[in-house]
């Protein structure tokens, strides 16, 4: 079948940075399902595995954490799905990706397409979506369904205009009901968050805390870092509330320590969040994440929630996605890159 990857690590102006090969195609075992891929999207995490390193891959390395397609064929323990539905899921990160005619994944961390989007608006929105939720409920204790008590607390969400922030300013908004901040650089990314819901928006590039300070707002009951973790970890101790949470998903470039001590006076709680986990390491509530995307689904058709794709890079092969990746790997885009499938 036919597939986009990598033997080599190489910086993505390099015509050999991704390439388009064949590989067999596989067979569904045990619960999980073969999937037709019929659209992918592109996500910071392609570009950082793809990222120039000493390492020459003997069989082609196959990339992608975002998709939406049609399942083919089942394994013999799948109980959720049946060949013939159509699916979105964003896969995990110790098997082959997505960016291929067909793709296995366990079915627990799938979700039935929304109805109301087409393939390429659906493979905007799991691996982000699955984030933002965990990040929010599991992570940081907010709780769904708008409780009266959250209709007074904030959240503030830095980096409001990338793939994460999209769809964070819309599940804290519309789901667990907070007063939500985001941060944006630019006219045009302040006004998509805006349009998505959120009630202020601040520049990250000036100190949040003046920031704040200029809309009228204290500190914020929670913090979900979605951009330049060592960058902002001052702002952030700056502006949380004694006792608030923070929620981090963004590496420390180059695995440098940061002062978590900045934290300690106001005890506050500091987690990650990485959607790859329950399926990496098979964790006994790993089908959280199907029931997430099915509840995810079920907004997105009655409205509640939008999908946040706004560029498609057409048909997915090799040049098409060097092009997305440059594009995602140069920090400025707004939403969420897509490709439809191959062929």
């Amino acid at each position: 079948m036919k597939a986009v990857g990598l033997y080599k690590y190489l910086p993505i102006d390099h015509p050999e940075s991704l390439l388009d090969v064949e590989i067999p195609k596989p067979e569904p075992r045990g619960r999980d399902l073969l999937v037709r891929v019929r659209a992918v999207s592109v996500n910071p995490v392609d570009t950082k595995v793809r990222s120039p390193k000493d390492k020459v891959e003997t069989e082609p390395k196959i990339l992608g954490w975002d998709a939406a397609g049609t399942v083919e064929a089942v394994g013999e323990e799948v109980s959720l799905f049946k060949p013939g539905d159509e699916v979105y899921y964003a896969g995990s990160l110790n098997r082959h990706g997505c960016d291929a005619e067909y793709h296995l994944v366990d079915e627990r961390i799938v979700g039935h397409k929304p109805r109301s989007l087409s393939f390429e608006e659906a493979a905007a929105m799991p691996l982000t979506t699955i984030t933002v939720w965990e990040a929010l409920f599991d992570r940081m204790g907010a709780r769904p369904h708008r409780f009266p008590e959250q209709a007074e607390q904030s959240l503030l969400v830095i980096g409001g205009a990338g793939g994460v922030g999209s769809i964070g300013i819309q599940i804290a908004k519309q789901v667990a009901g907070l007063c939500v901040i985001a941060t944006a650089s630019r006219e045009e990314s302040e006004a998509w968050c805006r349009e998505l819901g959120a009630d202020e928006v601040i520049d990250h590039r000036e100190p949040l805390s003046r920031e704040l300070n200029r809309i009228g707002a204290g500190e914020v009951d929670y913090v979900l870092c979605a951009a330049n973790t060592e960058l902002h970890i001052q702002n952030m101790a700056d502006v949380v509330k004694p006792q608030g949470k923070v929620c981090l998903i963004v590496g420390v470039k180059g695995g440098q320590p940061v002062p978590i001590n900045l934290f300690q006076s106001k005890s506050v709680a500091i987690c990650w969040e990485l959607m790859f986990t329950r399926p990496m390491y098979q964790t006994p509530d790993m089908q959280a994440q199907h029931d997430l995307l099915e509840e995810t689904a079920r907004l997105l058709d009655e409205g509640t929630l939008r999908h946040t794709m706004r560029e498609s890079f057409g048909p997915l092969n090799a040049e098409n996605l060097r092009r997305a990746h440059a594009a995602v790997e140069a920090g400025h885009t707004i939403g969420k890159v897509v490709l439809s499938g191959i062929g």
